[in-house]
């Protein structure tokens, strides 16, 4: 049996984590990258949520308060970015996609001592050099401010399955369709049901980490069959939940 080790949110390091274990909302002075080698992650500021499976690492800037959550068996990595070089990133917390070169470079970093005087300095570099390109958007999760909006996203957080549509929820929040969908539009920066899809497959993420079956997964989050499921999740995650529940088994991606 894998040794339960809590990573420190504060220093370059790694340790398996237990399903459902939670750090409490936080801020640093410094960077944050957090990595999960196997299982996933839920990584919530006041922006979102981004679940970040074994594909995705996320970034949170100095000073933004957020919130970790782990899902499965997880191998969390946390690497601490020096306030000097977080100017070279996003200014707002993000997730990234990870290749295959980065995931190594993350894993020397927070799985082993410095080798040699400048090693990590060097390794860091690339770091940096790999989160050049623009942050994925695809798994962020954006929550609304406008409390019609948050009614009706807190329903389908407790119940993402739900078969409802966008008219039945708005007499339940008090408001139009048209009016809600505006306001998906201009607060959230998306549809609807764009929106629903990135929480079903938030969620998707979660059963299939807890080695729940592709089928079972598509008829827990709400789809009539595996194949819109299996085609959603695609288009989203960037696999199918069969090679990303693989990808677990084997320890983690190969892009």
């Amino acid at each position: 049996m894998r040794q339960t080790r809590q990573p420190s949110p504060t220093t370059r390091r790694g340790g398996w984590v237990p399903h459902g274990y939670h750090l409490d909302t936080h801020s640093h002075t410094e960077g944050q990258l957090v990595y999960a080698a196997a299982g996933a992650l839920a990584t919530t500021t006041e922006r979102g949520t981004w679940v970040a499976p074994a594909n995705r690492v996320t970034w949170t800037p100095p000073g933004f308060e957020h919130a970790h959550r782990f899902y499965g068996d997880t191998d969390a990595r946390v690497l601490a970015i020096p306030l000097g070089l977080c100017g070279e990133l996003v200014a707002h917390p993000s997730v990234f996609a990870v290749g295959s070169l980065l995931r190594e470079v993350l894993l020397a970093l927070t799985g082993r001592p410095e080798r040699r005087p400048g090693a990590d300095e060097r390794l860091l570099a690339v770091v940096i050099d790999e989160l050049a390109e623009p942050p994925d958007q695809s798994l962020h999760l954006p929550q609304p401010r406008d409390d019609r909006l948050r009614a009706i996203t807190d329903l389908l957080h407790a119940d993402p399955a739900r078969a409802v549509t966008l008219a039945e929820l708005g007499r339940i929040a008090g408001a139009s369709e048209r009016t809600l969908s505006r306001l998906f539009h201009t607060e959230l920066g998306m549809s609807f049901h764009r929106w629903r899809t990135i929480l079903r497959i938030h969620h998707a993420l979660v059963h299939l980490t807890n080695g729940r079956s592709v089928t079972d997964t598509a008829m827990e989050c709400g789809w009539s069959n595996p194949s819109s499921f299996i085609e959603a999740f695609t288009a989203i995650v960037g696999q199918t939940p069969g090679r990303y529940q693989a990808d677990l088994l084997a320890g983690g991606p190969l892009n």
